[in-house]
């Protein structure tokens, strides 16, 4: 049996349960494989606003099973659960905040480690598209579905040809200069928010980015999506963080059943 790795922390965000383009199997194995004191789901878990466009988007069987991974989580190792809303599940604004049982429903939130603060917060607040024109950030996920339909349709060949996951929306987003400069202002906003807030870092989603790095003296981190990227942030014991990835982590499992055999 593999024993699961520990982390002292794992932070997911945009995950959109409830959306057909939802790796909801992928980040269930990888919670399988790990074990963490806190794990902080930072928005947009649940997709309310695919949901309540009806029929054509159902709540899936496979939706509701990463739920029980984590509940079995909180019963066998004791997890601490913080669920930060985002904009996609802004339906529990009328719940936040609220704790129960060993969940904690919130805003935003501080982590503490180390002697570090880390300000966490999904990020949509810093977003005049989402927070301000509602309508028109609907507008645009109209096309960006339209663009991860095109992803999987385009790797369901390269998988036919022996070729690993490709990323067609973040190559696309890697090289539209409005969408660089959208991160970097992104970015530099919540780096400033940290800095106002005394806080040593800022820990955030949302943009469907990974990114662990710094600003100066402020450190910024993005724990990237399940739809796109396949990423999770993850703290160890000395507080060290790093972006893991989901291709990464199978292939280094393959490494290992290799040398093993």
């Amino acid at each position: 049996m593999r024993l699961r790795t520990f982390y002292s922390t794992i932070v997911l965000s945009d995950i959109h349960l409830g959306t057909s383009h939802s790796k909801t199997v992928e980040v269930s194995n990888f919670l399988k494989s790990v074990n963490c004191r806190r794990l902080i789901l930072n928005g947009d878990i649940i997709d309310g606003w695919a949901l309540s466009k009806g029929s054509t988007r159902k709540w899936q069987a496979k939706h509701t099973d990463f739920f029980k991974v984590i509940m079995k989580m909180m019963e066998k190792q004791g997890t601490e659960v913080i669920y930060v809303r985002g904009n996609h599940d802004d339906f529990l604004d009328g719940l936040a905040p609220m704790t129960f049982y060993n969940i904690k429903i919130v805003r935003d939130f501080i982590h503490e480690s180390h002697g570090r603060r880390y300000f966490v917060t999904h990020g949509d607040i810093f977003d005049t598209v989402t927070t301000r024109m509602k309508w028109l950030a609907q507008l645009g996920d109209v096309g960006y579905t339209f663009l991860l339909w095109l992803n999987r349709i385009y790797n369901v060949y390269r998988a036919r040809h022996g070729q690993p996951y490709y990323s067609l929306s973040q190559a696309i987003k890697q090289k539209v200069k409005s969408a660089v400069s959208y991160i970097s202002d992104f970015e530099e906003e919540l780096v400033k928010f940290a800095r106002t807030r005394k806080c040593d870092g800022i820990i955030c989603g949302h943009i469907h980015h990974p990114a662990n790095t710094y600003y100066d003296d402020i450190h910024y981190l993005n724990s990237g999506d399940w739809v796109e990227t396949l990423s999770a942030l993850v703290e160890d014991e000395d507080g060290n963080w790093e972006v893991l990835r989901y291709e990464d982590m199978l292939m280094n499992e393959k490494s290992e059943e290799r040398l093993c055999s």
